[in-house]
Order: C-alpha cells, then sequence, then structure tokens
C-alpha cells in the first residue's frame, strides 16, 4: 500500500542527468511506500528558494536538493524552521555540505535511499544580512561559510567555463591573480556585542562547517551543530606569513591534529599572528570600502556592511539511519 507520504525534488538541470534520476528516484520511493516525487526545476533567476516554497505549499514531506552547494543553500534557505527535512544529492565541484557530513558523494542509489528511509539531523543555519555599495540590503541563508576578501575574489575571478571543465583546478589560476592583489580588508567588527574592534586582513570568513575539497581543514573546531560560528581572520605580512598559514593549515589541521601524538605535539607551537581564530554566535561587520562577499561558494556581489547570526538547529538534514 503506498503511503500518503510524498517527497519533492528540487534540480539543477545542468547538474543532474534526469533521464537516470528519474528512474533511481522512481525505484527508491517505491521500495519506501512513498508516493510519486514532486518534481520541480531550478531557473536561473530562482536557484532553489522559489522550488522548496512551492514544495512546501504543496504539503511534502521531504526535499531533495539535487545540484551544488548554490542549490543546497537556496533550498534550505526555503527550508527553515519548516520542519522539513532536506536530502542532499550532490552534484557539482564542491559539495562542501555533504562532505562535512560525511555523506556519499557519487552513488545517486546510496544518497537517495538516504533521502527516503534516512534520519533527520538537526544542522545550524548562517543568516546573514548584506549592506551592498548600492545601500541596499538582501537577506540569506548559508550552511558552510561566509567570505570576505581574499576567497570571495577567486571564486569571482574563476573562470566559470574552465570550472565545468576541470572543476576545483580551475581555481588554480584565479588564486594566482587574487594573491598578485595588494589591497588589503579594513575592517571594524563587532563579536556578540562585545565592543568594535579594527583590524587589517585579507580574508575573514565565519564558518558553520570546517572542510574544504581537497581534504583541507580550515575551521579544525567547527561543529555544524553547537549552535556558534568559527571565525578566521587572514593577516600575513608578506611571505613569512604566508608560510605560517600554510603550516598551520596544512600541517597542523591536517597532518598533527588527527594524531594523539599530533595533538600533544601542537600544544606546544604557538599561535601565529597572520591567521586568528574566533567563535561567537553574531558577528557585526562594517567595511572601509566595497568587497566581494560569497556564501557557500557563490558570490553575492560586494558589501560595505554585514550582519551575521546563527540559527541554532535551524534546519533538518536527512542522514543515513544508522549514522
Amino acid at each position: 500500500m503506498t503511503s500518503t507520504r510524498r517527497a519533492a525534488l528540487v534540480y539543477n538541470p545542468t547538474k543532474v542527468d534526469l533521464e537516470a534520476l528519474r528512474a533511481a528516484v522512481t525505484a527508491e520511493e517505491q521500495a519506501a511506500g512513498w508516493a510519486e516525487t514532486l518534481w520541480l526545476e531550478t531557473e536561473v533567476d530562482d536557484p532553489g528558494q522559489g522550488q522548496a516554497k512551492k514544495a512546501l505549499d504543496e504539503g511534502v514531506d521531504l526535499v531533495i536538493a539535487a545540484g551544488g552547494d548554490g542549490t543546497v543553500r537556496a533550498v534550505a534557505e526555503s527550508l527553515q524552521d519548516s520542519k522539513v527535512p532536506l536530502a542532499l544529492l550532490p552534484s557539482g565541484t564542491g559539495n562542501l555540505l555533504a562532505r562535512n557530513l560525511d555523506l556519499t558523494l557519487d552513488d545517486v542509489g546510496n544518497s537517495l535511499h538516504t533521502a527516503f528511509q534516512g534520519k533527520n539531523r538537526p544542522v545550524d543555519l548562517g543568516i546573514i544580512r548584506i549592506r551592498h555599495e548600492d545601500q541596499t540590503v538582501t537577506q540569506h541563508a548559508y550552511l558552510v561559510m561566509a567570505g570576505l576578501g581574499l576567497d570571495a575574489k577567486m571564486l569571482a575571478a574563476t573562470d566559470e567555463d574552465l570550472k565545468e571543465r576541470v572543476g576545483w583546478l580551475a581555481y588554480a589560476k584565479a588564486i594566482v591573480q587574487v594573491l598578485r592583489d595588494k589591497n588589503h580588508l579594513r575592517i571594524r567588527y563587532n563579536l556578540d556585542k562585545r565592543g568594535n574592534r579594527s583590524v587589517r586582513a585579507n580574508s575573514i570568513m565565519v564558518g558553520n562547517c570546517g572542510s574544504l575539497p581537497a581534504n583541507i581543514l580550515l575551521l579544525p573546531d567547527a561543529s555544524i551543530d553547537d549552535g556558534v560560528f568559527d571565525i578566521v581572520i587572514l593577516r600575513p605580512d608578506g611571505f613569512i606569513g604566508w608560510v605560517q598559514i600554510m603550516v598551520k593549515i596544512f600541517w597542523e589541521n591536517g597532518v598533527l591534529r588527527r594524531t594523539t601524538a599530533g595533538r600533544k605535539l601542537m600544544g606546544a607551537t604557538k599561535e601565529v599572528r597572520a591567521l586568528n581564530y574566533l567563535k561567537g554566535r553574531e558577528l557585526v561587520v562594517q567595511l572601509s570600502k566595497p568587497e566581494e562577499i560569497e556564501l557557500d561558494g557563490d558570490g553575492f556581489g560586494r558589501a560595505v556592511a554585514l550582519k551575521t547570526w546563527v540559527a541554532p538547529g535551524g534546519v533538518q538534514i536527512r542522514v543515513p539511519a544508522d549514522a
């Protein structure tokens, strides 16, 4: 007997093999005894928010996001506090949320089995209000990371056609281009209403998750469900500063932190000026001039100020039943 439970699948048509995906969804929904899935295609002007709202209006019990990080972010934005869970069908080059949740990246059948027969895990949602250079204000959600400076400039400089062909290698060219940029961010920030502080930096990143592609652990203490952000400020002073950052990220975070002996050795190392970690629930930032900003790997124009805060357990994510 078919259940009254029904899923909606929000998909980016450029990221999926639609015919194969329809067959796989049909098999999993029937195995789980669910009703026929509602299919909703994203558009250039609506990468998922509108489709997720339509799914909620239809009274679905589950929304599956089939696409990259941008599709997942957009769908999650509309699902906030709805209690309707979000399942991930990873596609694209990043899949940062799926990586941080240790979800399967390249197995459609396994991902759909988790969607229809997995369990819910509440995760934090970042909410951000951006004041743009034209003084308009927009509000968005994000699941992985918000960034100003180096990372946002890198994304803005990335050739999208090249990215489609070679994936994350496309960022290498953009990194070289951005590292030639000698402009620094001049930031005044207030963390958890503790008072204003000023800093000159190359980049500031507010993270809900810690891992990036290539097993890079940027925010080693970040947890997706602890109710706080982990923030990193990069402010290298020349070549030595960049070496300090690389040692911290690739050697200490990437190697030493993974073993007990390594963690003991880390305890003897000193913090470096080039890389500062902070934690908090609310961050207000004012910039001396407009700067590029990114959310979960997508550019959101140029910001002159922002306020971001944590919505604890703001969205439910489907994970394997035995996770």
